[in-house]
């Protein structure tokens, strides 16, 4: 194997993964004509860095599995595979904000190491990272295993969240819209952050098995 550092872009052996990267870009339609100019002028640049970047992201990544023993030609011909890294570089395009980009890096690797859901489950959590802000998925985090506030024996769940995250504390309306997106979804298994229960209560664990899933397939693979 070539122990040369990927370079992006490249025809090296390394560079399936910049093509792979590429091939779910490239979807994207250009824009064009006089009316849009001011458009691209100001919007095409930065774009551009960002999909310069994401492919070198993936493309590096890619290449540690390569140098794990990934063999990364079958990968190419592994069309569900193929199909969820467009997805998901077209996403990616989207957003800066890094966390849902590095979501997106890990949710890629985990497809390609098998480490990942069923496609249709796959889609899913996709569109769960596009949609779903880092606050949802930090208290989607803080409730797998959540730490009630040192000697509470009675309270809701909010004193819990606001305990761990003292940014949110008085802004009950923004974590309680937050809590339902995840409800809604099916990520945490309690309707509301406000019913009182037990200090017991208060340290259960208020994750389900699809909200550990979809944080399985966002994290980085051990």
């Amino acid at each position: 194997m070539d122990d040369k550092e990927i370079k992006i872009p490249s025809q090296s052996s390394g560079d399936i993964a910049h093509s792979v990267v590429k091939s779910g870009l490239s979807a994207i339609p250009v824009l064009g004509g006089a009316a849009v100019e001011l458009f691209q002028n100001v919007v095409q640049p930065p774009l551009e860095k960002r999909r310069s970047e994401w492919m070198a992201q993936v493309g590096e990544k890619l290449q540690e599995l390569e140098d794990k023993g990934l063999d990364l030609e079958s990968l190419q011909e592994n069309e569900q595979f193929i199909s969820a890294a467009m997805y998901a570089s077209q996403l990616a395009l989207r957003t800066h904000k890094e966390e849902k980009l590095e979501a997106l890096r890990n949710a890629v690797v985990n497809i390609a190491t098998g480490q990942a859901p069923e496609e249709a489950m796959q889609h899913i959590f996709l569109n769960f990272v596009d949609t779903l802000t880092e606050l949802h998925v930090q208290i989607l985090k803080l409730f797998q295993a959540p730490t009630p506030p040192p000697g509470m024996s009675m309270g809701g769940l909010s004193s819990v969240l606001e305990h761990n995250m003292p940014e949110m504390r008085g802004r009950q309306e923004l974590y309680n819209q937050l809590w339902k997106d995840l409800n809604s979804r099916g990520l945490v298994n309690t309707d509301g952050l406000n019913v009182t229960m037990s200090g017991n209560g208060l340290g259960q664990k208020r994750s389900t098995s699809l909200g550990d899933s979809f944080l399985s397939f966002i994290s980085e693979p051990e």
